[in-house]
């Protein structure tokens, strides 16, 4: 009984009183002092959807979901832009580099580079969405209550920046592209002008459709002349064939007839008439028209674009600011210490019926 006894408690030094001592030394008198900055933030776009119920709330004055927002600033958070960004002037890595800290809490463990200050401040970072409301809770460890305070506000500082750059480019986007079109149309616009300005300066034709209205109204008023003149001559030929009068009307006929005849030609003819160049010059006059019309159409969507530009712009709303901690959160000393205890003790159980069985069946 005596040599079982003994031959338990070189394990059970081994696995359960050593390390429990152990975690009493590092948790009970070397272990930093950890104190956790929290502030709460939202990405507010009036575009968006309500989602829930605090969104139904606010969708009321005007306020949408905020989900995507919100994962944009968790994305670039968590990423090592933000950390770079935020460690600019090396205030980061001071503070987690400090002399005074324990060297096992101290940054500098496995090196000083940002990829090992990635990693470490990784650690000290929480970034949370609720699952109903999507405000977004950041929590930064840090060894004194003043760096996780500003550590914290940094982070958000960084974050509203981020929002406000992106939310200010979707705007520029849509209204350069608005723009753009515009410019476009007025180009075709121009182009059109120009193409009407050189017809009418090449056919010598100011208005084919006024021109040949005016064209009209002299052949109509020719064919009234040449009904009036043959109903002379036919009148004269009839009670007094021998008047006087009768050749000048004949030659009156003619001579008329010969005028509306010109006259229809200059309208209906050949490839100067006036319907050849009315057809061309209303081909152009439509694509002024359309032309002119695309270009007040676009002048209409850039403003819409503006307005939707202003009604899209987004924004980080802090809810609450970084806190400053007044008391340390972390290390929870007495439940580590437990938990080595704990650990210890089922290991030794472990390995400890591990041996007898091992040593049954030997025997």
């Amino acid at each position: 009984m005596i040599d079982r006894l003994k031959s338990l408690v070189s394990p059970a030094l081994l696995i359960v009183i050593v390390p429990t001592l152990l975690a009493i030394l590092y948790y009970g008198l070397l272990a930093e002092d950890v104190y956790i900055s929290e502030s709460r933030i939202v990405v507010r776009n009036p575009t968006q959807g309500p989602q829930s119920p605090l969104d139904l709330a606010l969708d009321q004055t005007g306020f949408g979901a905020p989900s995507e927002g919100n994962n944009t600033v968790v994305a670039y958070l968590q990423s090592r832009a933000a950390i770079s960004e935020a460690n600019a002037d090396g205030a980061l890595k001071k503070a987690y580099s400090d002399p005074e800290l324990f060297w096992v809490d101290r940054f500098g463990l496995m090196g000083d580079s940002d990829e090992e200050f990635y990693r470490y401040f990784q650690k000290k970072l929480d970034v949370e969405e609720g699952a109903t409301t999507q405000v977004l809770t950041i929590r930064v460890r840090a060894y004194t209550p003043k760096q996780a305070q500003n550590i914290n506000a940094r982070l958000v500082e960084q974050s509203e920046a981020l929002v406000n750059s992106l939310s200010q480019r979707s705007q520029a986007d849509m209204i350069a592209i608005a723009e753009g079109e515009v410019e476009e149309a007025a180009q075709k616009a121009r182009a059109a002008a120009v193409e009407l300005a050189k017809y009418r300066n090449t056919s010598g034709i100011v208005d084919p459709v006024q021109e040949s209205e005016v064209g009209l109204q002299m052949i109509s008023k020719l064919q009234d002349e040449l009904i009036a003149a043959q109903t002379r001559l036919r009148q004269l030929q009839t009670y007094t064939p021998e008047a006087s009068q009768i050749p000048f009307l004949r030659t009156q006929v003619r001579d008329l007839q010969r005028e509306i005849e010109e006259a229809r030609g200059n309208l209906t003819g050949g490839r100067s008439s006036l319907s050849s160049a009315l057809t061309r010059y209303q081909e152009l006059q439509v694509d002024v028209e359309f032309a002119e019309k695309q270009l007040a159409a676009t002048r209409a969507s850039l403003q819409e674009a503006r307005a939707e530009a202003r009604r899209k712009q987004a924004y980080l709303e802090k809810i609450a600011a970084p806190s400053l901690p007044d008391y340390p959160e972390e290390p929870r000393r007495l439940r580590s210490i437990f938990a080595a205890l704990v650990l210890g003790l089922l290991a030794w159980g472990v390995l400890s019926m591990l041996a007898i069985g091992v040593r049954e069946h030997r025997d």
